[in-house]
């Protein structure tokens, strides 16, 4: 998406609405909006060829998928060349298991999302997964053990 790309008041409307329920439809999503439905789907067109709108996806249950175990690991690299950064991000985009994986400022370089199975499935993770990658300095883990909130839709910023 352009990064000068100026959204207005209506495509932050539709926005969250399909943030909140990626399967209405289109009639749904313009009386939510309050638009007629023409120009609504104009306008869910034009993100979606902007890349405001990424795509659709079904958020899934992860312990009834038979993923219960959320991990957020932290990980250092030991050196920061070109070359190891480069790699290191290729391997994580490649791993299944790592849903999210952000580049950091502080104590660790990189903070990843991961799921399995169980501590079992996590430790294999790590030894088959993470060291083969080489170059990490450090491994410092999390296990996520409640959820307070978690949503995908983003705040209303229209004032």
């Amino acid at each position: 998406m352009p990064k000068n790309l100026k959204l207005d008041a209506a495509d932050r409307k539709i926005l969250r609405a399909l943030q909140r329920n990626g399967r209405m439809t289109n009639l749904d999503l313009a009386q939510e909006v309050n638009l007629s439905p023409s120009p609504c789907l104009r306008r869910v067109r034009q993100l979606e060829l902007n890349g405001a709108i990424h795509g659709y996806s079904v958020d899934v249950d992860a312990q009834i998928y038979g993923l219960p175990v959320t991990v957020m690991v932290r990980i250092s690299l030991e050196r920061h060349t070109e070359d190891s950064v480069g790699r290191f991000e290729a391997q994580m985009k490649e791993i299944p298991e790592i849903l999210e994986c952000f580049v950091m400022s502080g104590l660790s370089d990189y903070l990843l999302r991961v799921v399995v199975s169980d501590l079992e499935d996590y430790e294999r993770f790590v030894r088959e997964r993470l060291h083969p990658i080489g170059g990490i300095g450090s491994i410092d883990t999390s296990f996520v053990y409640g959820v307070v909130k978690r949503t995908h839709v983003f705040p209303d910023i229209t004032g």
